[in-house]
């Protein structure tokens, strides 16, 4: 049998394996070792799953997962986000839609220093969707716009789905980090865009909230003040040159305890609670990379990566037309995995492939990113719209999924744009060092 033959039967194993809702890290580990032990031999078979196993936990580089994760922790228990929502509620509030664009704009704040779609989803769905309630908003539109602006999670930095990126690619995380801002604001502005036409068309969805006066409107903006701060350290300290990933993350880490201290915001129950939480997440990221890094050796002694894209940069096709259905591949598997499965599954066979194309690095990191953030609100998974249905308990789940689909629409123009106009992801990477 062919190196190849082996690589794709590897492949088409591991994608049958996931589907059957088996632990995804453990899967990419297991096959990835049998593989590359029928490949070359059990010997060093045992030597590779001991090395990856060891160098991935005890990488420097990765140090950086945590670090954030427990900066987003921190900060919800320390009542950030809510104080986020606040502000937001305070200067939109009174219009029609008000509140949804208030939990965009919360959404946006709180990715911010969170990095991760889930927390963003469960922490303002949990902050916004009975305030919505109580002002008899529709719920599909409330549980939709938490559900999709949750996503926003994973595009603005920082952003665990670019730090595993970046990992995996060899590309600078800062960059990566920086390629993020603006379509992170523009996919906000479609949000808030989408929700203000659906509410346009029919008012009865969004009635105003109470309205606030031009001091209590000055005043909201205390509780923006903590997110910029902490927001301008970390990405300026990186963007500048004064901080690596890992030390903006430090510091982002302390300045959030700080802050929490000086409001006398964290109670020590919340403080082991966020210790518990980021232990929990940070191990389920790092095996998942353990297992992602283990196949990915599997894949590169079989050589599939590499044929599949010399193959590919050789078809009579254009390369948009190439790049086009990479992307429909992603949006397809993001309907039934997890975007950190997904990016773990395919970069090691489509990275090698977009740079044959002469693709830029960051801006196909970003444009998965995007496509991605597509699967995680996508039926029938769609992981935030779970999310969201934990939250709020009595909305059904076709409500919630009927919900998100403007929001898909909004997500598949941010797209387009970024594929047409590369540099609104490149801008901010070029002028970093």
């Amino acid at each position: 049998m062919s190196l190849t033959a082996i690589g794709i039967i590897g492949s088409v194993i591991l994608v049958i394996l996931l589907f059957s809702n088996m632990p995804v890290g453990f899967v990419m580990g297991f096959l990835g070792f049998l593989g590359f032990s029928y490949v070359v031999s059990l010997g060093p078979g045992l030597c590779l799953l001991a090395r990856d196993v060891f160098e991935v936990f005890s990488s420097y580089g990765l140090t950086v997962i945590p670090l954030f994760v427990f900066m987003g922790q921190i900060a919800f228990h320390a009542g950030i986000s809510r104080r986020l929502y606040e502000s937001a509620y305070v200067l939109v509030g009174s219009r029609k839609g008000g509140l949804a664009m208030a939990t965009v704009a919360a959404c946006a704040g709180f990715s911010a220093i969170s990095g991760s779609t889930n927390a963003t989803a469960a922490t303002m769905g949990t902050v916004t969707i009975p305030e919505m309630k109580r002002y008899n908003y529709d719920m599909s539109l409330a549980t939709g716009t938490v559900a999709a602006a949750g996503s926003l999670g994973i595009l603005i930095p920082p952003s665990v789905i670019f730090i595993v990126y970046g990992i995996l690619t060899e590309q600078s995380i800062g960059k990566l980090f920086a390629a993020g801002i603006f379509p992170g604001i523009l996919l906000s502005i479609l949000f808030l865009l989408t929700i203000y036409l659906r509410v346009l068309k029919n008012p009865s969805l969004a009635p105003p909230g109470p309205k606030t006066t031009f001091r209590e409107k000055i005043k909201s903006f205390v509780g923006v003040l903590e997110t910029l701060i902490l927001f301008a350290m970390v990405m300026g300290g990186i963007f500048f040159g004064i901080f690596t990933p890992t030390e903006a993350a430090a510091a982002g880490a302390f300045l959030t305890i700080l802050m929490a201290i000086i409001r006398r915001q964290l109670t020590w129950q919340g403080f082991i609670q966020s210790l518990a939480d980021t232990t929990r997440i940070s191990c389920m990221v790092m095996v998942i990379v353990t297992g992602a890094v283990i196949f990915g050796h599997f894949m590169a002694v079989t050589r599939l990566p590499y044929d599949l894209a010399n193959w590919v940069s050789t078809l009579p096709l254009p390369s948009w037309a190439i790049m086009s259905v990479v992307i429909l591949v992603y949006l397809f598997g993001g309907c039934f995995m997890d975007a950190l499965a997904m990016i773990m599954l395919t970069i090691p066979i489509f990275f090698p492939v977009s740079q044959a194309l002469g693709y830029d690095p960051i801006w196909f990191g970003v444009v998965i990113v995007l496509i991605t953030e597509m699967g995680v609100i996508t039926p029938p998974v769609g992981v935030n719209v779970y999310v969201v249905y934990g939250v709020a308990k009595d909305v059904p789940l076709e409500t919630i999924f009927k919900g998100v689909f403007p929001m898909l629409l909004a997500l598949l123009i941010c797209n387009l744009i970024i594929l047409i106009f590369p540099q609104i992801a490149l801008f901010l990477p070029g002028l970093m060092r």
